[in-house]
């Protein structure tokens, strides 16, 4: 952690088909290697098979990823304290960027999950579960919050 100062937050620029930064930071977690128009095809693809279901040709896009990305974010987290030689899980509120990029982050780790799937069907199907209240991404976001349910004995020690 560092003493000094605190680091600069970078402003993630827009991505070029939809104008989102949330999209962009969609792309910057699937890429690998630096191949970022690999990840930018798989990403665009994936949100195409997503939309596939919804009628509609003036409607955003976008709806389904911003709906699971919401369905996903968590509220609550546990963060380990050490008091008097002890270690508690202490359950904490999660601030809102962190809560974008544990939900992005989830969404694509649970995506490449799914093997024998390409990663843009498996990304839409992750999108389209989570958008719908399912999938391992949201059972994932439900065993943060019953974690942190289950140590909230331990929330006075927040500081």
């Amino acid at each position: 952690m560092a003493r000094r100062r605190k680091a600069e937050k970078r402003e993630m620029l827009p991505d070029h088909r939809y104008g989102d930064p949330l999209v962009a930071r969609l792309i910057s977690t699937v890429m690998r290697c630096g191949k970022k128009s690999v990840a930018e095809r798989i990403v665009y693809q994936a949100i195409d098979l997503a939309n596939k279901g919804h009628e509609g040709v003036e409607a955003d896009p976008l709806i389904v990823f911003r709906k699971a990305i919401d369905t996903i974010k968590p509220r609550v987290e546990v963060r380990a304290r050490r008091v008097g030689g002890a270690t508690y899980q202490v359950p904490s509120e999660v601030p809102v960027e962190r809560q974008t990029s544990l939900a992005i982050r989830w969404i694509v780790m649970f995506a490449q999950k799914r093997k024998g799937v390409p990663m843009a069907r498996a990304l839409a199907n992750e999108l389209r579960d989570a958008a719908g209240g399912q999938g391992g991404a949201v059972k994932k976001r439900d065993d943060v919050h019953k974690m942190a349910q289950a140590n909230k004995a331990f929330a006075h020690f927040r500081w």
